[in-house]
């Protein structure tokens, strides 16, 4: 119990003051979120990924067995949301689209990799990086494609996904990584300053977000939508571990990635792209809060 509390005051309540300062302070400073929001997509974004692949170091087999086995996992997670939205008959494409959103694109940056140091260790961490970087690709490639599909067709959105500032900044990292090569000192710098900027403006932003739009409310909708990672995930990523051989820390930080809640960053895609904006963000809300049970569950079981 001692440690969940110390992983609630010393993670989460940091984030959730962040969101009180945006929430106080948009309306008093006349700040609205379509601002904050795009300087974070299209130029906080790129130098926060930049920075995650260029460091990134694992044994290659075990990476591939490790990427392969989140991939599934968070493939299973997405169809369920598809199964759940299709079966209470939420057919309406941008609703359909929230769904697909919100399963794919978990918060296993700024949430999961503290609170998987907290809970397994500093070992826990590579593995935990490495999940992080596979869940943030397929996040940005999946959830824009599922936020543009219904008004531009397939291959609009196959294009859109692809050429979003996230997945531009992936091959200057991996040929950085692969070739070790040396940043020079005055860009490293200046990237390392802005993607240490991209998480606290995200949760700024979301608390404007949450002032603009009045009292919330959290419908039958948000509650789903908000669950499917925070309970289908973990199931998932159990069944999943042994057949991909995955075990020891690399399982349970596995595992807790799966039950992340939603990303912040879903927030951002929605707001860029339209698709349903105000219902995107109180749901990451609710599972954000509703995460601070499921995850202590999940802690326990592993």
């Amino acid at each position: 119990m001692g440690q969940l509390l110390s992983i609630f005051f010393n993670t989460l309540a940091p984030v959730f003051s962040l969101v009180l300062i945006g929430y106080i302070a948009g309306p008093r400073l006349g700040i609205e979120a379509r601002s904050p929001s795009r300087m974070a997509y299209y130029i906080l974004v790129p130098p926060f990924i930049y920075n995650i692949f260029k460091d990134a170091e694992i044994e290659p087999g075990l990476a591939l067995r490790m990427s392969l086995y989140i991939l599934a996992v968070t493939l299973v997670t997405v169809a369920a949301a598809l199964v759940i939205a299709l079966a209470i008959r939420r057919t309406a494409p941008p609703m359909t689209a929230a769904y697909v959103l919100l399963a794919v694109f978990g918060n296993v940056g700024n949430f999961g990799l503290p609170i998987i140091e907290f809970g397994m260790g500093k070992e826990a961490l590579v593995a935990a990086s490495l999940y992080f970087i596979v869940i943030l690709s397929l996040g940005f490639i999946v959830g824009v494609m599922a936020a543009n599909w219904y008004r531009g067709g397939g291959l609009q959105a196959v294009w859109k996904a692809f050429t979003t500032p996230a997945i531009l900044a992936l091959p200057p990292a991996l040929i950085v990584n692969y070739f070790d090569l040396t940043t020079p000192l005055f860009i490293d710098r200046a990237v390392t300053l802005m993607s240490g900027a991209l998480i606290p403006v995200m949760l700024i932003t979301l608390g404007v977000q949450l002032a603009a739009m009045g009292r919330v409310r959290i419908s039958l909708d948000g509650a789903l939508a908000g669950s499917v990672r925070l309970v289908i995930g973990p199931l998932a990523a159990i069944a999943l571990a042994a057949p991909f051989g995955i075990t020891g820390v690399e399982r349970g930080a596995g595992i807790l990635q799966a039950g992340m809640p939603a990303a912040v960053l879903t927030t951002l895609i929605a707001m860029e792209h339209d698709l349903l904006p105000d219902f995107v963000t109180t749901t990451v809300l609710f599972a954000t809060l509703f995460s601070s049970v499921t995850l202590t569950l999940v802690l326990a079981l592993i």
